[in-house]
Formats: structure tokens, sequence, C-alpha cells
């Protein structure tokens, strides 16, 4: 699967997605410490187990947090974090698939991006991608040529 790149610089500073999922009664933000265990379990349990558990372990042990969760009546709906992989680089997300179609898929991959292009980042890349297309569309992001499989070319892994 090939990477993608998006422009940080050229996303405008609009948040105003958060208030679109609030009045879905859908709730972004960052987990707390004490929550770090029962996203991780979350994610193992409803994604790809331990590479996406690890990644976002790793993404909520970050300091700051480079994760984002998403949550509907006291219940984790969908996740999304950066600089969890590598350095730079966005993902995992998820969202369950009974949850989707409202736009907290693209509400997390932005609150994401922008919270990276607070911190200074200029690109942002999304790595192993599968729906190239929601990306093209939510952020402009383009393929990065050549790079599959980028970093985990040489990635340790269960078969």
């Amino acid at each position: 699967m090939t990477d993608m790149l998006v422009k940080l610089y050229d996303l405008k500073n609009d948040w105003g997605f958060l208030t679109e999922q609030e009045a879905l009664r859908i709730t972004l933000r960052k987990p707390l410490g004490s929550e770090k265990r029962l996203v991780v379990d979350w994610v193992k349990r409803h994604f790809i187990q331990d590479a996406w558990a690890s990644e976002t372990d790793k993404a909520i042990s970050n300091q700051p947090i480079s994760c984002f969760i998403a949550i509907r009546k006291n219940k984790l709906i969908g996740f999304a974090c950066y600089d969890a992989a590598a350095l730079g680089c966005f993902g995992p997300t998820g969202v369950l698939k009974s949850r989707r179609g409202q736009g907290t898929g693209k509400a997390l991959l932005l609150a994401c991006l922008l919270d990276m292009k607070l911190k200074g980042y200029g690109y942002a890349i999304i790595g192993w991608i599968g729906p190239g297309e929601f990306y093209r569309k939510a952020v402009g992001a383009i393929e990065i040529p050549d790079s599959t499989p980028g970093i985990w070319k040489d990635w340790l892994h269960r078969l």
C-alpha cells in the first residue's frame, strides 16, 4: 500500500467539525492518561490487533498526547493517532462500522492534522493508506510515488 502526503500549511484553521460532531452527541478529545489501557484494548479488539494497538499506546504515551478519540454516550466509537509509527505520520485511525457515515472519521483526521500544524509540522504523511479517495477529498492528500512498502519494509509482525 502506498503513502500519501498532506500539505498542512494549506489546511484552514477551522475547528468547526467539533461543533458538527457535538450536534450528533459525539465528543472528540484527547484521552486522559487513566484511559490509556481502555483505548488501547478497544483498538486491539476492533481493529488490526497488535500493530494498531501498539501504535495507539505509543501515541497516548507521547507528550503531548498525539491521539484523539470519539465518544458517544460514554462509549468509544473512534480514534485517530499521529506520530505513532513514525514522526510526521498520521495513523492509525478507525471508526466502528456501525458509526460510520456521520463525518466522525474526517473529524478525527482533521483534529490530528490541525494539531500537527499547530506543533509546526509543514507536511503530514498518511502511511499505508486504505481509502485513498477519502483522503484526497477530505484534505487534498496526494500519493507519494514509490512509497510502497515505505517504512514498513522491515516491519516485525506476527504472521
